[in-house]
């Protein structure tokens, strides 16, 4: 009797259960759903082996070095700073799980997700009403998908929308506090502007600039999209249905296949494995979509079965054109497919996809096929510990060696996924278990201490530090940071056109490039294609950094000197560009009217301090920097005469009256007063190797700098038995210099060759390298790099503050394990001695160190061999120059001027200018050639 009392109550449960389902789909209110679990989003319930640790931090390292600190993004793909609302749900997801996975703590977190909502709050919107479809990583802009800035945008993705909406219910759910801010997010977005007759709609811009909605997804991430939109209250019933689908056999499985196919519609109805692993790992696999996920492993086991074909297709980019594909189980009619969002088919590339094979090996743990195809990807990692590789070519059995977000946030969800005990992340979150509160301030882009230029030195400036605010937590549903103002960008237009572009420079080379130095300079181009400011004309100095100082202008400027010269960029290219850069330098707001300051805003051109914070009067100048950008100026007259108007019309604004003084170089400093006041104080340079450097520059312009220029007594220490310089021996300064790298020698030789002064000082500092690396066997290539975590800037030293191959940072302390091989210094020391053995062991070591979409890292750590990440304009360039310079027979890279008529000259010999210029109008060196060479000397 007591059991027949129950049976009804369940039956009464069941029947009002399936009422109030029934009015809830008839009469949807949209308010949003918070999803509510028993199980803590902390709760591991099964610990990662050490196996899968490995896996996990792998794949977090993407994350790592594809960071973009000005915008709290990450890159789509490595090194190339774009990114869509699904690329920005696929860090929220991994971001997540890093957390609980114990990749990063809580502090960190915290950071990371502040600078990411700060951002994405701030967005501008496609028509105000949504996300366009695709940013720019590291400056928030919208942009196409070419990656170039679009005023209005290109419209938006409902499926990316759909990505994000589900990120968005897992932060809100594991980490509470975020909860107000993410639902004023939502709700400046016209989200209802996506959805039409139940159904997701993207928009386009039309050619006629109108806009288009467009039905979108197909069976699969239809309804996986559709589930993000129900999360927070949006219904898309037709989206979230089946329907329409055919089953088509395929190797002996029926296989649902969408009947909306690219003939009718214009779009793809691919089938490919990962909307299901999403839609199981997330929302857990019920019902047909259950049955539909397992038929499209078993297709692809069949496939194996019947070719010895291992298979694990979805798309995918690829590290070739056309770099994105769809590798699918049918397509259009087609049984596996491998096409372009255009439906072109490429066969040639499909491959075995690493995200897939993580997700089908954990969504059916005890599927034998599923263990298989895992195991032929589960060390598919970069040996540079950059993230799991996209996967591996059918066809040549190579890596696919694309790094995305896309693969690698998708193989931490998986573990995360696994971790507790394979429930559905979405379906068990808990609703508080995060501690971290979220601030409403953005911190900078980069530490205070982080110099922008980090191939140079800082000279004897201490940058100024970032007004940060302390942690508040939000309170408002819009949570915006106390300081949300961005640099207003300045539209700089070029100098109008001058003489015709020349074919190339008027540099005769020996040969051409051969098939590997073109992948090297390519590679090496790509970070100023990466990083270039397409509306001020500038370039960063790294790839963390929007800021530029003259010596990364000048770094940019001889960089597209040897592109040109080696053919890697066309005529039109080069003098758009040139071009466009010379109007900038024109535009740069000068310190105390004199001479441009240490550094600038690269969107705005407006001056800030090496922390990138804003000095509106500037904060002095470098006559370091101000000899980089002249010798690249004096050798853009010479070999494109072209410009030789514009580039004196440039130089001839500045005053030199104080950087050139008695026949020394001084550069200008300013401190802040305990009264507010700003103290302006001008000092000798003392930075070994760039003195010399700088001088033997502004002697091209005619300058008696014979005091800094090479020459003198020099002291110096006993390094592996090797006498290695450590500064000039002088009574103008009590200033006295830090350290010795190789930097500035190697930059010198190859601009102005090596006169016996000057091999007098770069052959021990080379020497001393190479017995270290006999004695010791650890190569060393001594230099000053950048690094993406503190102290930011690292001096490797051969000596520093007394010690030997000590690791220092800016602020003089040691760097412990923080020595580097730079990459730069190692392509150069081949270019000038490369019948040395030692320096052949140093290219070897480092040619393989670059992304073919941002350039050479800056190299690997002596201790780890791991590679340095981090781009920046001095290594890339260096690294152009020095394959310039081996086709030049090896002769210096500044050629000498064949006219002294130009505008410059001919102020000079007007005389008494009031700017200090020389005294006379003829140079100061002169280029000579003898038994060992030719080189650069002091003397007219």
């Amino acid at each position: 009797m007591i059991y027949k009392h129950h049976q009804q109550k369940v039956l009464r449960w069941i029947a009002l259960f399936l009422i109030g389902t029934f009015l809830q789909l008839l009469f949807y209110i949209p308010t949003p759903v918070l999803s509510q679990n028993s199980n803590s989003c902390s709760n591991i319930t099964a610990p990662l082996t050490s196996e899968e640790q490995t896996y996990a931090r792998a794949a977090w390292q993407y994350f790592v070095k594809n960071y973009q600190p000005a915008t709290g993004f990450t890159n789509s793909t490595g090194g190339y700073p774009s990114g869509t609302l699904w690329d920005m749900g696929n860090y929220l997801m991994a971001l997540n799980a890093a957390r609980w996975l114990n990749l990063t703590d809580q502090a960190d977190f915290d950071s990371r997700l502040n600078k990411f909502l700060t951002t994405l709050n701030g967005l501008k919107l496609f028509e105000d009403a949504l996300p366009n479809k695709v940013y720019n990583a590291a400056t928030a802009q919208m942009v196409d998908y070419g990656n170039n800035p679009i005023e209005r945008g290109i419209g938006w993705s409902a499926l990316d929308v759909g990505r994000i909406l589900a990120a968005f219910d897992v932060i809100r759910t594991c980490h509470p506090q975020y909860n107000e801010w993410l639902k004023g997010i939502v709700a400046k977005w016209q989200v209802a502007r996506s959805l039409k007759d139940g159904q997701l709609f993207g928009a386009t811009v039309l050619p006629d600039n109108k806009t288009l909605l467009v039905q979108e997804g197909r069976l699969g991430y239809e309804e996986y999209g559709a589930r993000g939109y129900q999360l927070w209250g949006f219904s898309a019933p037709k989206a979230i249905a089946l329907e329409p689908f055919k089953l088509v056999e395929i190797n002996g499985v029926q296989i649902p296949v969408d009947t909306r196919d690219f003939k009718s519609t214009n779009a793809n109805n691919y089938v490919v494995s990962e909307s299901y692993i999403l839609d199981g790992i997330e929302f857990g696999l019920q019902g047909e979509l259950a049955d539909f996920a397992a038929r499209v492993l078993d297709v692809q086991k069949r496939r194996f079965d019947t070719t010895g074909q291992l298979t694990a297709v979805t798309e995918d980019n690829i590290d070739q054109a056309p770099y994105f594909l769809y590798n699918t189980v049918y397509a259009n009619g087609a049984n596996w497919a491998t096409i372009t969002d255009a439906n072109q088919p490429y066969p040639q590339f499909r491959s075995i996809s690493t995200k897939a094979a993580f997700g089908w090996r954990y969504l059916f743990p005890d599927n034998a096929y599923a263990q298989k195809v895992f195991d032929a990807v589960k060390d598919l990692r970069s040996p540079d510990d950059g993230g799991y590789y996209a996967g591996i070519y059918e066809e040549s059995k190579q890596p696919n060696k694309a790094l995305t977000g896309n693969t690698n946030g998708l193989i931490l969800e998986i573990l995360y996924y696994k971790s507790k005990g394979n429930h559905p992340l979405i379906a068990s979150t808990s609703a508080s278990v995060s501690t971290g509160k979220p601030s409403e301030n953005a911190s900078p882009a980069t530490p205070s201490n982080q110099s922008n230029s980090p191939d140079k030195p800082s000279e004897n400036t201490s940058p100024a530090t970032p007004s940060n605010q302390p942690n508040a937590t939000v309170t408002t549903p819009i949570a915006t940071p106390a300081d949300t103002s961005k640099p207003t960008e300045v539209a700089v237009a070029p100098i109008p056109p001058v003489d015709s572009p020349q074919p190339s420079s008027n540099l005769k080379l020996d040969r051409p490039l051969t098939v590997i130095e073109r992948r090297y300079a390519e590679a090496a181009w790509r970070y100023f294609q990466a990083n270039y400011h397409s509306k001020s004309g500038l370039i960063d100095d790294r790839s963390d950094f929007k800021g530029a100082t003259l010596w990364g202008l000048g770094d940019y400027l001889a960089a597209l000197h040897a592109a040109r010269s080696l053919d890697i960029i066309t005529p039109k290219e080069f003098d758009q560009r040139t071009r466009h850069l010379l109007a900038a330098l024109t535009k740069l707001p000068l310190f105390a009217g004199e001479l441009p300051s240490r550094g600038y805003d690269t969107r705005s051109l407006q001056p800030v301090d090496y922390g990138g914070n804003p000095a509106p009067e500037g904060n002095g100048w470098s006559a370091l920097d101000l000899g980089r950008i002249l010798a690249a100026l004096y050798n853009l007259k010479t070999c494109h005469p072209q410009y030789t108007a514009a580039v004196d019309k440039i130089v001839l604004d500045w005053s030199y009256l104080r950087v050139v003084r008695e026949g020394i170089l001084s550069s200008a400093t300013t401190t802040k007063e305990q009264d507010g006041r700003y103290l302006t104080r001008v000092n000798p340079v003392t930075r070994l190797g760039y003195e010399e450097y700088a001088a033997r520059a502004f002697q091209l312009w005619g300058f008696n700098v014979d005091g800094s220029a090479v020459g003198g007594e020099y002291q110096t220490t006993l390094v592996e038995g090797v006498k290695v310089p450590i500064g000039r021996r002088r009574k103008d300064t009590n200033s006295k210099n830090q350290y010795t790298v190789s930097n500035p020698f190697v930059l010198y030789a190859l601009e102005f060759g090596l006169d016996p002064q000057m091999r007098s000082l770069f052959e021990p500092i080379f020497q001393a390298q190479a017995e270290r690396y006999r004695r010791t066997d650890t190569l060393t290539a001594s230099a000053t790099t950048l690094i993406d975590r503190k102290p930011y800037t690292v001096h490797s030293t051969i000596t520093g503050q007394g010690e030997s191959w000590v690791a220092l940072g800016d602020d003089s302390q040691p760097v412990p394990k923080g020595r580097l091989v730079s990459t730069a210094v190692a392509f150069a020391y081949h270019a000038l001695l490369p019948e040395n053995n030692y320096s052949q062991q140093l290219l070897q070591g480092t040619t393989d160190l670059y992304n073919p979409l941002a350039g050479f890292y800056e190299g690997f750590y002596e201790t780890t061999g791991k590679t340095a990440v981090g781009f920046t304009s001095s290594t890339n360039s260096m690294i152009l120059q020095s394959l310039l310079y081996k086709l030049m027979n090896r002769q210096p890279l500044i050629r000498p001027t064949t006219t002294m008529k130009s505008p410059w000259w001919q102020a000079i010999a007007q005389g008494d200018s009031g700017r200090g210029l020389p005294n006379t109008a003829i140079q100061r060196t002169r280029l000579m050639s003898d038994t060992s060479g030719s080189y650069w000397v002091s003397g007219s």
